[in-house]
């Protein structure tokens, strides 16, 4: 019976069965503790292992190889790694389940290859050791170490542990393919995963959530959603695993359809709604404009952890709801939980987008004073941008040059960034030259100071600079546009005549304009980044991807449903200002989710404030 539960679960009936067969007086075995100590391991329950040990210990079975690898797992999986590594060493005899479980241990506890308290224990040290030992790995081996190296982005490590694979043969063992799928994906070699994927010889659920999640962490969400349509069609039956992994690419297009889609399977074939899943559904309604239907998924929630507080913040930040964000954080310290390093990027990150300084001061100055973390790149990131954004920029520029640590591209790019809101060029050279010091290749840092010149009329050294771009071979990325209209996305460039609709959608567009300048619209030609003659400025920013996503949405969508579009890059002036009379004139609200944060257009007015 204990056994059974502690395989199946509930692991709590595992333990009360255990403390029974101790009451009536009869003694464990060796074959119970293994059990029992899996029950404690999966139920996190430290103190209760701690205990089941004394009494191995007075049953004189510590050093019973099966019970004292038991012991190992169970300390490893409980965070316990320094009694987990005392036990290992105190074995006289090894088994390979015994350097399995220290390995997935070190791995599973982020110590895949840093020491541990000075010492080099680590989950690729520990395999190392194993082999020298002649100890010969097997699938478990293989699986923990994997994920050592994916936990490393150590690639090369891995492609050994992959040779070593296929000379041992182990290369048909699907736990083995399956990691080797995460390790690659993990590492950034997206390809390679998706090969050895294909060439799979037998796939189960846990293969097809590895490369669809590879997919969606390598910021390939359009992949990761076929690659979940072809699961289905193959008659693999999503688990809440796979729903967890293909969500981030429904919130990164702002595929909402796609996103209801997925909530409706989990309800109909009743999978049970864990934290991970709630989190990842708040943070797809979210990001796809429905932040009502995630505050209500978020209080329905049976239990939270610190991410459903922290995707609900960001929710509400990158809405423009910082007051809103600012509560919610309130309410999170009230229930005792405490605050976690990303939580407080969230509050700061919302206090830039509605330019609330002193709040924004306040919470970076309580990081290491109230709650004792130390802030790191990413918080003086928000910050600088903060700053920025607000036009103190000499403030922004000393926050960086007292930072405690060298500071990185992307907090000169923050700061770049407010150069450009507030047309401060000379600043925007001084900044530019740190950041290519840093990331000389880097595109977007010639495209911003080209912008930058381009905005105070400056067309020479734009040419510059766009002639520099061009000598070193680097890719501009094209503005994009896209449109989610009966579960298909439709996507638009600047000038495209590609859509099949195209005729109409222009057709729509010219009307809108004409209806928009009787209502006192100017086009404002200073977004035009190109030194062209003035009739040609205004065809080019008549025809922003904005404004051909938002005819399309008009064109396909019934009268006075609202229209939500999604730009890979900031929304320009102009069709920000377009929006608001497009809103006004069809009657329609428009929701626009630039790179930055979502902008609320209704009756001409835009939710943001025109801060942005």
């Amino acid at each position: 019976m204990i056994r059974g539960y502690a395989w199946n679960e509930p692991f709590e009936d595992a333990l009360a069965l255990y403390y029974q067969m101790e009451q009536v007086g009869v003694h464990p075995n060796n074959f119970t503790y293994p059990f029992v100590l899996k029950a404690c391991a999966g139920l996190s329950a430290l103190q209760e292992g701690r205990d089941i040990h004394y009494n191995v210990v007075r049953s004189g079975l510590e050093m019973d190889v099966y019970v004292a690898s038991a012991l190992i797992d169970m300390y490893a999986k409980c965070g316990d790694l320094e009694n987990a590594r005392k036990m290992f060493d105190k074995m006289p005899k090894r088994d390979v389940v015994s350097w399995n479980a220290l390995i997935a241990g070190y791995a599973q506890n982020g110590y895949a290859g840093e020491a541990l308290n000075g010492c080099s224990n680590d989950a690729l040290v520990v395999f190392h050791q194993m082999q020298l030992a002649n100890m010969t790995p097997d699938s478990g081996s293989i699986v923990s170490v994997l994920r050592a190296c994916s936990l490393l982005g150590a690639l090369w490590k891995g492609k050994c542990i992959h040779a070593y694979v296929i000379r041992s043969g182990m290369a048909e063992d699907v736990n083995v393919g399956n990691s080797l799928v995460s390790m690659y994906a993990k590492c950034v070699s997206i390809d390679v995963a998706l090969q050895f994927f294909d060439n799979m010889p037998k796939r189960d659920v846990v293969s097809w959530n590895a490369i669809i999640a590879g997919y969606s962490q390598n910021g390939q969400a359009y992949e990761a959603l076929r690659l979940f349509q072809q699961m289905q069609r193959d008659k693999m039956k999503p688990d809440l695993t796979t729903m967890v992994s293909v969500l981030p690419a429904c919130a990164h297009l702002a595929a909402l359809q796609q996103g209801k889609l997925i909530h409706g399977h989990i309800l109909r074939n009743g999978l049970e709604m864990d934290v991970s899943t709630g989190n990842a559904l708040i943070d797809m309604y979210a990001k796809c404009g429905r932040l009502e239907i995630a505050r209500s998924l978020f209080e329905k929630m049976p239990k939270r952890d610190v991410v459903s507080w922290n995707v609900m913040i960001l929710g509400y930040g990158l809405h423009g709801r910082s007051k809103d964000a600012i509560s919610l954080f309130s309410q999170l310290e009230q229930t005792g939980m405490k605050p976690d390093d990303i939580t407080f990027i969230c509050i700061l990150s919302a206090c830039s987008h509605a330019g609330l300084v002193d709040e924004g001061r306040k919470y970076f100055n309580s990081l290491n004073r109230d709650h004792c973390i130390t802030p790191r790149m990413e918080h003086y990131i928000c910050v600088v941008d903060l700053l920025g954004r607000a036009g103190y920029l000499d403030e922004a520029q000393e926050l960086i040059n007292n930072m405690p640590f060298e500071p990185d591209a992307s907090v000169w790019g923050a700061l770049l960034g407010a150069c450009r809101i507030h047309c401060n060029i000379e600043l925007a050279e001084y900044v530019a030259k740190h950041h290519l010091k840093l990331e000389s290749n880097n595109t977007g840092c010639y495209v911003l100071l080209s912008n930058i010149y381009a905005a105070a009329g400056r067309w020479q050294d734009a040419a510059k600079v766009r002639t520099m771009i061009k000598t070193k071979g680097l890719k501009k990325n094209p503005g994009r546009s896209w449109i989610e209209i009966k579960n298909s996305v439709h996507t638009f460039v600047g000038g495209d005549k590609s859509h099949p609709q195209s005729e109409k959608i222009y057709a729509v567009l010219d009307s809108l304009i004409r209806d928009m300048k009787k209502e006192g619209y100017v086009h404002d030609k200073t977004f035009v980044l190109q030194d062209v003659e003035e009739e040609e400025k205004e065809n080019i920013i008549s025809t922003h991807s904005e404004k051909l996503a938002i005819a399309f949405g008009l064109l396909e969508t019934s009268p006075g449903m609202p229209i939500q579009i999604t730009k890979n890059l900031r929304v320009c002036g102009d069709c920000h200002n377009a929006s608001k009379f497009i809103s006004k004139i069809a009657k329609r609200e428009i929701v626009l989710r630039d790179i930055n944060r979502f902008h609320h257009f209704k009756d001409g007015v835009c939710s943001c404030g025109d801060y942005w």
